[in-house]
């Protein structure tokens, strides 16, 4: 049993109290969070006993576990698999495909590279609000009534999307990008939560460098914390290049912090990953590039 006055576990126990303190917790975005960060790498598949461990540190009590379970895998997310008196679950298609989407935003590096490419999407009559919301999924920003634009970072797969296949895409080069553009993009609220992510976890990091964290589940438990703190964020942001960023924009920040306490957690919770029967990583190669390497 830690030290009551262990400062990382303090500041851990702090944040699983703020996480309470949001509102009704989503428990099932929680589960795919730890599924998607650390159990698909080591094989896709976690026993029960080892998701309810984790949870359980996190305040989840055991049937709000069973609940969110039950829910993903009648929408079809989750698979459970029972192996003699013992419950296994795993990430179907669907929820590995949508954690699949998401990893290249949630553990970059750095701003996405740009040369200064655009796409221009203009709507046609009667798309607006459905079409709006599906480019939007696809890094568009609205500028103007039925207009969106998109700074190319990466390749739009325009003849394989079936929605753009009917909107009219123009595509071009410009060198000079007005100082209030860079009003256009991200919002106060999502520079507001990147903000609110730093001021929260400073101190966890501050502790976690003074003593660490003492038990693996405490380090898998405070990396899916983390990771899904992280990413309700960052998924949320457009994911702009720098020369389209505010000045003072704190994602970046916010980033480099999130990198220094997942690199410190990592050993600690791959370690409770071996303890609980899991697989090795299937590519550690991979795994090690997370934010950058």
């Amino acid at each position: 049993m830690d030290a009551p006055n262990d400062p990382a576990d303090n500041a851990l126990s702090a944040l699983i109290e703020r996480l309470h303190q949001r509102g009704r917790l989503r428990v099932w975005s929680l589960v795919i969070t730890l599924f998607g960060d650390a159990v698909v790498p080591r094989g896709g598949e976690a026993p029960l006993s080892g998701l309810q461990d984790v949870m359980a540190r996190l305040g989840v009590e055991a049937g709000a576990l069973r609940t969110a379970l039950s829910r993903l895998a009648g929408d079809g997310w989750v698979v459970r698999e029972r192996r003699g008196r013992n419950s296994f679950f795993s990430l179907d298609n669907r929820g590995r495909h949508a954690f699949d989407l998401a990893t290249r935003r949630i553990y970059a590096a750095a701003p996405p590279a740009w040369d200064g490419s655009w796409t221009v999407a203009v709507l046609p009559p009667g798309m607006d609000n459905g079409g709006a919301e599906a480019l939007a999924e696809r890094g568009f920003l609205k500028i103007a009534n039925s207009v969106h634009l998109l700074p190319r970072t990466l390749e739009l797969n325009d003849r394989d999307d079936a929605l753009l296949a009917e909107i009219l895409l123009i595509h071009g080069t410009s060198a000079e990008h007005p100082e209030m553009l860079r009003t256009l993009w991200p919002s106060e609220e999502i520079a507001s939560a990147y903000a609110s992510l730093i001021e929260d976890y400073r101190p966890f990091a501050d502790a976690l460098s003074e003593t660490g964290l003492k038990r693996p589940v405490d380090a898998m438990a405070a990396r899916t914390l983390l990771i899904h703190d992280w990413r309700r964020i960052v998924l949320r942001d457009p994911g702009l290049p720098t020369a389209l960023l505010p000045q003072d924009w704190p994602g970046e920040e916010a980033r480099a912090l999130v990198r220094n306490i997942y690199r410190k957690l990592a050993a600690r919770s791959e370690e409770w990953l071996d303890i609980t029967g899991l697989p090795p990583l299937a590519d550690p190669k991979l795994f090690g590039s997370r934010f950058g390497g």
